[in-house]
């Protein structure tokens, strides 16, 4: 009779563990290749970072522009708020000085064996019980109705004060999210182009630097001179702006800065204007609209020039094809040609 032979007994963590190492295994083909070589992340020529690099700067300034706009907006947003609050302040004060009159009155009257039902509303701490009941005030005498309809038209004015302000704190609620969106984006932007510039060596990051440098001297050989630029420019206004621009080059771009040591793009051109006796808009895409188009042809002095389709760049006209712009924070405030980027409009707005 054959002996039965006892099954052999699997580990219980015997499936896991030939499941992990062959997901081991796997992933070490993944990672070396059949041949065992490491795939290492593929090496970017120094242009090709530069290209990168320029892209997301560029992307940088674009959601800058938006954060500069939704500034705008809840700064004025803010302004709304005080202006409201100061309203209310003052028809407050007007306001109990018409209850202590109306006081004055209650207190005769209960000498006199009562107080009116209108004075009574009207002396209440719960404004919207005086609202609901304010046809009382018809039963009152004509001085006492007179008063009274004054401190109901007050309150009224009052409560529709501080609806207003709660319309202003909601807007100014969704303006500073949405800075903080903007400003996130910004810094993820800046902080991509940080890690790429960081795998070129020293020596890749002169001689790309040493490029930048041979193409500011060739401008700058050709450069318009500030006097030359502002005798061209239409009017006194557009000269201030560009003497103004010329004077703070090399100075250092900082997104959302507009001066009077620091800028990026529309923050120069806003603050040039700004001297000149001209207030511009914030953003570049509000800038465009400043003033009155010109084709690149008519170009003059002073003119504001905007670049990509998305018109997220802006400089300062000076001549001879010339402008004068906050670039990213890579560069400062330097001339550079028009075809340095794809060229969107131009407005003069002086």
């Amino acid at each position: 009779m054959a002996a039965h032979r006892k099954p052999r007994q699997r580990s219980a963590g015997g499936n896991t563990a030939r499941t992990a190492w062959t997901i081991a295994l796997a992933g070490a083909a993944t990672a070396t290749g059949f041949d065992g070589t490491g795939h290492a992340e593929p090496q970017l020529t120094p242009a090709q970072v530069k290209a990168e690099v320029d892209q997301l700067y560029q992307e940088a300034e674009a959601a800058t522009e938006k954060y500069n706009g939704a500034k705008e907006q809840a700064d004025a947003a803010r302004q709304r708020i005080r202006n409201l609050q100061d309203q209310t302040a003052r028809k407050t004060e007007k306001l109990n000085s018409a209850r202590e009159a109306l006081g004055s009155m209650a207190a005769a009257q209960y000498r006199d064996g009562g107080l009116d039902p209108a004075l009574q509303l009207a002396l209440s701490e719960d404004p919207d019980r005086y609202l609901d009941g304010a046809e009382f005030a018809e039963r009152a005498g004509n001085r006492q109705a007179s008063s009274v309809a004054s401190v109901r038209k007050q309150l009224r004015e009052i409560e529709q004060l501080r609806g207003a302000a709660h319309v202003e704190l909601t807007s100014l609620k969704s303006r500073q999210a949405e800075l903080k969106r903007h400003k996130k984006t910004i810094t993820g932007k800046l902080d991509s182009a940080r890690d790429l510039l960081t795998r070129l060596t020293a020596e890749e990051q002169a001689r790309l630097d040493d490029r930048v440098t041979r193409s500011s001297t060739g401008v700058r050989d050709a450069r318009v001179s500030p006097g030359s630029a502002a005798a061209q420019a239409p009017n006194s206004r557009a000269a201030a702006a560009v003497s103004y621009a010329y004077a703070k080059l090399g100075s250092p771009y900082v997104w959302g800065a507009t001066g009077p040591n620091a800028f990026d793009c529309s923050g120069l051109t806003q603050a040039a204007y700004r001297e000149a006796g001209v207030s511009l808009p914030r953003t570049t895409y509000a800038q465009i609209d400043a003033g009155r188009r010109v084709s690149r042809s008519e170009l003059l002095p002073g003119d504001l020039v905007f670049f990509y389709s998305g018109i997220s760049h802006v400089g300062i006209y000076i001549g001879n094809g010339q402008m004068i712009h906050a670039p990213n924070p890579s560069a400062p405030v330097r001339v550079a040609p028009l075809d340095e980027m794809p060229f969107a409009g131009a407005t003069r707005v002086a």
